[in-house]
Order: structure tokens, then sequence, then C-alpha cells
């Protein structure tokens, strides 16, 4: 079986509120915590996906989002 790897992100604000956001590592398991400072953070538009959207097929968007936003990125 193939797998992905996913990873979740939990965002706790100062008014209890919690979001939890799913999707590829951001940072290697063997790399040190010197090596990956947050730099910047930001979010996308909210979007509305199919309810009967395979995971495969949420992996892709993610994936194609991704590659948008990390295009310009030098």
């Amino acid at each position: 079986m193939k797998t992905v790897s996913l990873q979740l992100v939990t965002v706790d604000l100062e008014n209890g509120e919690r979001g939890v956001f799913i999707g590829l590592p951001l940072i290697p398991e063997d790399s040190g915590d010197m090596d990956h400072q947050v730099e910047e953070i930001w979010f996308s538009d909210i979007q509305d996906v199919p309810e009967h959207l395979t995971f495969a097929q949420l992996i892709k968007m993610v994936e194609l989002q991704v590659c948008r936003c990390t295009s310009g990125v030098q």
C-alpha cells in the first residue's frame, strides 16, 4: 500500500478557539530545530470541496495549492 506523509498543525487562539490544519510535512523528521525557523505564516482562502472527495483528490488539491504558492519564492 502506498502511503502519504501528513502533518497536523494545531493553532490555539487567545480566545480559546483552536484550528487544526492537515497538510504535507513542513519540517522533515531528521532535521535539526535550527534548520527550519518559521519566517512567515499565511492562510489561503477558504475553499469548499465536494463532500465525497477522496483522500487522494484532497492531497492533489493541497499539492497544487502549495506549488502555486511557492512558485514565486526564490
